[in-house]
């Protein structure tokens, strides 16, 4: 694992010279720890790492890595090159099948110098070209600069579990993995993107392609592209896609290939050279993992998890109940969550704004665990590929009264609003007549009014005029439309959960826990995202997922005797903190500072009575607002940390 940033030019005004790449390269030191390097070369500066190229080619190329040493700790540095120093490769990540790899290019001929799964990359192109991304299995962001054909070549991985970020211009291409390694490089635009504000607002993250800035894009999951020196083009396609819908295997078979593959999955993430365990929340799909890591482990894995004072968001009984059954070498850490302390290390390291309050445990539990190991499992994925989230029910409950002779009008009637209820997210009324007010809706809104943070007509009421005026026709849902549209040949359920598969899981959950796992330099690797075990999912049908209203049935079946009972029937608990009562408390007098204060008003983003009536309507008990209220409170904190002057534009 590590992390990588570089560019590529023709123009020589565009030059990205030592000193800048070595900045790049310095603010990306908490992903890889280790060690660094850099190549650089350039026909305008004959200090070059090699001889100058030709005037001919006129092409400069920089090169940086920062490592954290997992697999070939004495050999496994970057870039690293192929036999005549022809192509050079870049990447962060890990490929699982790269002794399968290696086996195959050394019977083709080639020499290998490393034992690392970098230099596997490095053959595998010469042999496939821009089509080798599809022999990996693994995690990865990657650059390959061929001096032969004067390109970079660039990929992230087929789920996203691994950032990739560039900036397209005329005469340079530049990347990193994270937003903060471009900023150093002059002359790229990092105006506000205002659309990804109105994204943010929607979703609580921004999604690919889209970041905050508009001259800096996200590479989509399961893409590459080439930039040609020639024309100074990028072009960019899909390498994999969820694989078209067919016909299912028998019911067994596909229980038995599940077993085998997700059990495969585990024993390849098991591979490394330094201490290694395991996320254990107590939950069905931490304690999967744990258990198959046990099966194969002949001395007891240690396994991670964090408890909380509230019993409300604490799981710790459960994972301790899972580790005594398993017999792991378990630590649980009580942490008392202190959002005014975190908040700037949160806004700094996340450099775009996210609004996942989830965030903020797995800081801790990344900050606690890599005080013992290197590497650790999760259970990320599985909610996605078996049904486990309760909105997958509220889909298959609304096709259902959709079916009912007047039932639209019925689930959807005012009525059902009028019934009191308390403002917990977790009240099952509350939950129920958000339910209703959304069935007047077509599917995919509906969804949208389900999950989204500010629907529509709240973002129209939040909003300044000058911001309306810009955002212009522009539909934040046209994101999420676009997954939905090819996924048409699927039944309700498989349809939206395999949407959120490729836009939720890598636009919030994989950047969750890229950015505060990498923020502590721990690796964290997630056999449910095996591409093996998503295709394997992907063709089974929903009653297979969920049936009588519980999820994973499938996963229970195939694993029943893994982990305890009561752990598959428990219900299920979210990663969360107690945001609505921290807006009541500790969090009150900074919301109220920071959202109604001069520097935020001055943005001119905002209507700040709108602002006023949510923070009133919390306190009072009114209503429970606390996800939009931090949503708007990273916002603008992620202003004073990264752009503290901005204000919107009046006159375009």
């Amino acid at each position: 694992m590590c992390g990588i940033s570089g560019a590529v030019w023709t123009n020589q005004q565009l030059q990205v010279d030592r000193q800048t790449l070595q900045s790049m390269n310095d603010s990306l030191a908490h992903r890889g720890p280790d060690d660094q390097a850099i190549y650089w070369q350039s026909p305008w500066n004959h200090e070059a790492d090699a001889s100058p190229p030709t005037a001919s080619t006129a092409v400069g190329v920089a090169l940086g890595f920062r490592r954290l040493s997992i697999i070939d700790l004495s050999t496994g540095m970057q870039p690293i090159s192929n036999e005549d120093d022809s192509i050079q490769v870049i990447f962060n990540g890990e490929i699982y099948n790269f002794p399968d790899l290696r086996q195959r290019l050394e019977g083709n001929g080639h020499r290998f110098k490393t034992q690392g799964d970098a230099e596997t990359i490095v053959h595998l192109y010469e042999d496939e070209g821009e089509e080798c991304f599809r022999f990996l299995r693994g995690m990865f962001s990657i650059a390959i600069w061929d001096s032969r054909l004067k390109q970079l070549i660039v990929a992230r991985d087929r789920l996203g579990q691994k950032p990739f970020f560039y900036a397209q211009q005329s005469g340079r291409f530049t990347f990193a993995s994270e937003l903060k390694a471009i900023l150093p490089v002059h002359q790229i635009d990092t105006s506000i993107n205002l659309n990804a504000i109105d994204q943010y607002l929607l979703y609580q993250y921004i999604p690919h392609p889209n970041t905050i800035y508009k001259g800096i894009s996200s590479l989509p999951p399961g893409h590459s592209g080439v930039w040609k020196a020639t024309d100074g083009s990028f072009k960019s396609s899909a390498y994999w896609q969820v694989p078209p819908a067919r016909a299912p295997l028998a019911k067994q078979q596909a229980i038995d290939k599940l077993n085998q593959t997700l059990d495969e999955a585990v024993v390849l993430r098991m591979q490394s050279e330094v201490p290694l365990g395991a996320f254990l929340s107590g939950g069905v799909d931490s304690s999967l993992i744990a258990a198959l890591m046990q099966k194969h482990s002949d001395q007891p894995i240690q396994t991670f998890s964090i408890g909380f004072q509230e019993s409300e968001y604490d799981e710790s009984k459960y994972a301790k109940l899972v580790a005594d059954h398993l017999g792991t070498r378990h630590q649980s850490f009580l942490v008392q969550p202190d959002a005014m302390s975190i908040l700037p290390e949160l806004v700094h390291q996340f450099d775009q704004p996210f609004g996942d309050s989830s965030a903020i445990p797995t800081w801790y539990l990344s900050e606690m665990t890599r005080q013992q190991v290197t590497v650790a499992l999760s259970g990320d994925g599985s909610d996605e590929l078996f049904g486990g989230y309760h909105r997958y029910r509220a889909v298959d409950l609304a096709q259902k009264m959709d079916r009912i002779p007047g039932g639209k009008a019925l689930f959807s009637s005012p009525l059902w609003q009028k019934i009191p209820s308390n403002m917990s997210q977790r009240n099952h009324l509350r939950r129920w007549k958000r339910f209703c007010q959304a069935m007047s809706l077509p599917p995919l809104q509906r969804y949208m009014q389900w999950i989204g943070i500010f629907h529509d007509q709240q973002r129209a009421m939040l909003y300044s005029d000058a911001l309306l005026n810009q955002l212009g026709n522009n539909d934040p849902l046209d994101f999420l439309a676009e997954y939905y549209d090819n996924l048409h040949d699927r039944s309700p359920i498989n349809r939206f959960s395999l949407m959120d598969l490729q836009t939720y899981l890598p636009g919030d959950l994989n950047t969750k826990v890229d950015i505060a796992s990498m923020a502590h330099s721990l690796e964290v690797r997630q056999p449910f995202l095996d591409h093996h075990v998503v295709e394997l999912a992907a063709q089974m049908p929903a009653n297979w997922k969920i049936r009588s209203g519980k999820g994973k049935r499938i996963l229970r079946e195939a694993f029943a005797d893994m982990i305890p009972a009561s752990i598959w029937t428990r219900r299920k608990q979210g990663f969360g903190v107690p945001l609505d009562h921290w807006f009541r408390g500790p969090l009150k007098e900074l919301a109220q500072q920071t959202l109604l204060g001069d520097t935020a008003t001055r943005r001119g983003l905002f209507v700040k009575a709108e602002i006023q009536q949510m923070l009133d309507q919390h306190t009072s008990g009114k209503f429970d607002h606390a996800y939009r209220l931090w949503s708007l409170l990273v916002l603008e904190l992620w202003f004073q940390r990264w752009k503290p002057d901005f204000k919107i534009p009046a006159d375009l």
